[in-house]
């Protein structure tokens, strides 16, 4: 809304009435703000009611300590969305509510929990949504820290010490905050608090509430009210067509006692709660992440009929389908399959919670595009999260976003609302198998036909990528085994650990640089400020972390690219520019790929133009980075590998088979940064202790060397390349075995190696500012990063899988004869080049060689 000016009605030292608005968020797992309790509790009356979420915007006025007092209830957002995530109708509703408290509010109260873990993501949500009001009503704005117990006011204080955001929205309200305890109602006093504190605001505003425009608010009501007479009409034409098909059921035409029906849609939009739902029973898990990552297939006998609910992967709600991996492609395409001859009904779940925006809505038209055309006349949109319609209707939900009423037109006005918080309601049930039995009725084929032919061809690919992701799992386990006889005793010990992180748009860098740090440093997606230059470009940004292990971590973010055929010059500068700002230069590029993304040539190819003005040389000092492992839930990395495609493998192969996987979302266990920092180790140790250098750059502060020192400083580096022109030529030679793998694929639940975990002793580092990362998982990798330094930690691979339990080390112990002998040969081969390449070098030579060390 565009700024407006102020009213003024003179000072008073205390307001003969009061107009509140109440405001704030929701989280993830569903807990609100406590902002109807809060207006219950100002009013002394239950007026609002708190079993159930509010969905319009709601005024209540009564007389309180001698004065009239009006409060409104608006719909709140969730705390972690970008307002575009936000639906219409909510957003109608937040710009109303000023205009339900005429002339204008004298205060909002942000209502927000104590103790709310409140990240930085926070803050650009904020942003967006107070941009619902105009400017100015910061200046009316008091933070009120709802609490269920008492709370002390310099506790708060030091919690809100740990959020940055937090302190910026405090600082926008002029730092005026009031604790309100919403399970002590009948404690008057800290209602005349506030009161007291609202009368000192609106002094401080000269006597001015917050001024409201009339003519939009007029606009907003006549909004509201086409939506309302829309929803309506959409509800009358429904109701006209389910009885016209209801006669056709009377009149003799029998639905099938046995009903087949397949669940699709995009994730976290409840399909395996609204199965298990429809199924009458915990068919289908269920987990605030994703928990899909197979077709599943459950049968049950609900209502007197028979029914058979395959539930399926769902796809990212903002993916396009060339977004999406190969692995959920396949499976959502499988899911057809699993119920011959075809479903009776596909549910297309969308989730009320969020808005169905222009991304949603290609996404849905895109992935359902992996079926026939057919599909649609035997589809209904189940509308999940019922409970968030509130007072609402589903009908006026459809009516005030343009994208819902195209699919539902497009499903022939086929929809049914379910809400899973009332799981014990089995009416909607019943009325959901009414209409898909009125669905069939109204079909000519009474069921989505499907291709054997695809079928098959889906099966031979599922199988083609077990067999490559087994040649992977063995590749690494060999390679694994050989380096890690190679490399016994030569472990290298890190004071500095330099790392520069690269990959596209969206892939995990940031999570992951703040991962690895400990602490949120790095800004995250749509979020992303610090990036952005006067030029509109992004530049690279360097991060430090003391005092973690004794090392000194340095962290490089490359700003993220799109996938296109030729990146731009001023990416190319920044990449040369992250190698330069970790000098003498980084210990591990790691190239970070998102495992819930698809991988394609394209993509591929920017990572290759990217590092081209390195040379070859710089592939020894890279590895791969997949995040977001979470979104695997029990498949392996490696799956991914495969079923990705040649490019995919092709990296992996270019890297050596040097590969992690991290859970993005996991701050507490320290076990993956562990092992991410074992492999970087052991990476290092592999290429002689040296850090990657452009050669361009190499020695240019340092003094002119002797001749002497040159020639054996070029013996020594002929000996180091042919040494690691050797061990790339055995790896090579590895991936030509034909032996089984004796290792398990990577799972996120591993921890690392327990052979080569040091013992755990040592001085706990300083605590991190932020307990969104988990001091412990910090101290652990700090504990462990200090025992390596004291030489306790034995050379794994740095390559291959994530990690491996002490089980999996075990049968380390029982590798095939065939390995074995092949790590002896090279050892033989390096002893050969050892006497016959490698003089003695003096002792000025040596103090040479260590000024060029990294």
């Amino acid at each position: 809304m565009s700024d407006e000016g102020l009213s003024s009605s003179g000072k008073h030292h205390r307001l003969p009435e009061l107009r509140i608005v109440l405001i704030g968020g929701r989280e993830l797992n569903g807990d609100s703000s406590k902002k109807s309790a809060t207006g219950n509790i100002i009013l002394g009356e239950t007026v609002f009611d708190t079993s159930r979420r509010t969905a319009q915007s709601v005024a209540r006025e009564k007389e309180v300590h001698g004065r009239r007092v009006t409060v409104v209830d608006t719909p709140g957002w969730w705390w972690h969305y970008p307002r575009k995530n936000t639906p219409k109708l909510d957003k109608l509703e937040i710009m109303n509510s000023v205009h339900l408290c005429h002339p204008g509010p004298d205060v909002f109260l942000l209502v927000i929990p104590a103790y709310l873990t409140f990240p930085k993501i926070f803050k650009p949500s904020l942003q967006e949504h107070l941009l619902l009001f105009h400017k100015g009503m910061f200046n009316h704005t008091i933070v009120l820290f709802t609490a269920e117990t008492p709370v002390a006011a310099r506790d708060l204080q030091d919690e809100i010490t740990l959020w940055s955001a937090l302190q910026w929205v405090l600082q926008e309200c002029g730092n005026r905050t009031h604790i309100l305890n919403v399970n002590d109602g009948q404690n008057s006093a800290q209602v005349r608090k506030l009161f007291k504190k609202i009368d000192a605001l609106v002094i401080e505003n000269g006597g001015s509430h917050y001024c409201v425009n009339s003519a939009a608010g007029e606009a907003l009501r006549e909004k509201l009210k086409w939506i309302n007479k829309s929803a309506s009409k959409r509800f009358a034409e429904v109701q006209t067509q389910r009885r016209r098909i209801k006669a056709l059921i009377e009149g003799g035409k029998s639905p099938p006692a046995h009903l087949r029906l397949v669940m699709v849609g995009a994730q976290w939009s409840a399909k395996s709660s609204s199965g298990n739902t429809i199924l009458r029973k915990k068919s289908f898990s269920v987990h605030h992440r994703r928990s899909t990552q197979y077709c599943e297939l459950s049968h049950s006998v609900v209502a007197d009929r028979q029914l058979t609910v395959i539930d399926s992967p769902g796809w990212a709600y903002n993916h396009t389908l060339t977004d999406t991996c190969q692995m959920d492609r396949l499976e959502i395409e499988s899911s057809m399959y699993m119920c011959p001859p075809g479903p009776h009904a596909v549910l297309l779940v969308v989730g009320l919670a969020a808005a169905f925006n222009t991304s949603y809505q290609r996404a849905v038209q895109e992935h359902m595009g992996l079926f026939s055309e057919d599909i649609w006349a035997h589809t209904l949109v189940l509308f999940s999260r019922g409970d968030w319609l509130g007072m609402k209707s589903v009908e006026e939900r459809i009516e005030s976003e343009k994208g819902l009423r195209w699919l539902v037109e497009k499903c022939g006005n086929r929809y049914h609302v379910l809400d899973n918080m009332n799981y014990d309601d089995e009416k909607q049930v019943t009325e959901l198998l009414e209409k898909i039995e009125e669905m069939w009725a109204g079909n000519t084929n009474s069921h989505y036909e499907i291709d054997l032919a695809s079928a098959e061809q889906i099966e031979a690919k599922k199988e083609a990528g077990d067999r490559i992701a087994k040649k992977i799992r063995r590749t690494t386990e060999m390679q694994s085994r050989v380096l890690k006889e190679l490399f016994r005793g030569e472990i290298k010990s890190l004071s500095n650990m330099r790392i520069v992180l690269l990959g596209k748009k969206h892939s995990g860098k940031s999570m992951a640089g703040n991962s690895i740090l400990f602490e949120e440093v790095f800004e995250t997606d749509w979020s992303k400020k610090e990036f952005k230059t006067s030029g509109g470009n992004m530049t690279s940004v360097l991060h430090q972390q003391q005092n973690v292990g004794g090392v000194n971590i340095a962290v490089v973010e490359v700003p993220g690219w799109d996938t296109s055929a030729r990146q731009p010059d001023w990416l190319k500068k920044e990449v040369l520019r992250s190698v330069s700002m970790c000098a003498p230069g980084p210990h591990a590029l790691v190239l970070v790929v998102s495992v819930c993304q698809a991988f394609t040539e394209d993509d591929r190819k920017s990572i290759v133009e990217l590092l081209a003005p390195f040379s070859e040389r710089v592939w020894r000092h890279c590895m791969i980075l997949f995040t977001w492992g979470d979104w695997l839930v029990d498949r392996s990395v490696e799956e991914y590998v495969a079923r990705e495609g040649k490019a995919l493998q092709w990296l992996v192969e270019k890297c050596g088979n040097r590969y992690h996987e991290l859970n993005c979302n996991n701050f507490i266990d320290a076990s993956p940064v562990i092992a991410l920092f074992q492999k970087i180790i052991d990476m290092v140790t592999r290429n002689k202790g040296n850090c990657f250098t452009p050669g361009d750059k190499v020695g240019k502060s340092q003094p002119v060397p002797s001749r002497q020192e040159r020639q054996a400083a070029l013996t020594e580096e002929e000996w180091d390349r042919r040494e690691l022109d050797l061990i790339d030529r055995m790896m090579k030679a590895v991936t030509q075995e034909p032996e089984e793998p004796t290792l398990p694929p990577v799972r996120m639940v591993a921890s690392i190696d327990g052979a080569f975990i040091p013992s755990m002793s040592g001085h706990v580092p300083s605590e991190v500012g932020s307990t969104l990362w988990g001091q412990k998982a910090r101290a652990r990798v700090s504990e462990w990063l200090l025992s390596f330094r004291f030489g306790s930690c034995g050379i794994t691979s740095g390559v291959g899988s994530m990690t491996s339990s002490t089980s999996h080390t075990e049968k380390l112990d029982h590798m095939t004869e065939d390995n074995d002998q092949a790590a002896k040969w090279l050892l033989t081969e390096k002893d050969k080049m050892s006497s016959g390449l490698h003089p003695r070098v003096s002792s000025d030579t040596e103090g040479y060689l260590r000024r060029h060390s990294c």
